[in-house]
């Protein structure tokens, strides 16, 4: 799978502002990406050494409309601890 493609955007919260500071950033990536193409991926977008790639999966929540119940699609989230000295700028 094209590294583009592997991360489809990093996430902007109160969190993730919050352990930028910590050289940790947070992305929002593909349900079949591991932490070796997601490490890969990093290093070839934003030119930067990921030291740890930790990913958490999120479930759909279920959604309710009169007495039809569905099933919301989740998302994965990767956390992406850089190198002493590196950061990314995700502005």
């Amino acid at each position: 799978m094209s590294d583009i493609f592997l991360i489809k955007k990093p996430l902007a919260t109160d969190k993730a502002t919050r352990i930028s500071s910590e050289r940790k950033y947070l992305f929002v990536v593909q349900q079949s990406a591991t932490k070796p193409e997601i490490r890969k991926a990093v290093k070839s977008i934003y030119k930067v050494d990921a030291v740890a790639v930790n990913i958490i999966n999120i479930p759909g929540k279920s959604k309710r409309f009169r007495n039809v119940i569905r099933k919301g699609s989740g998302h994965k989230k990767a956390v992406v601890t850089l190198k002493p000295g590196q950061k990314i700028d995700t502005q």
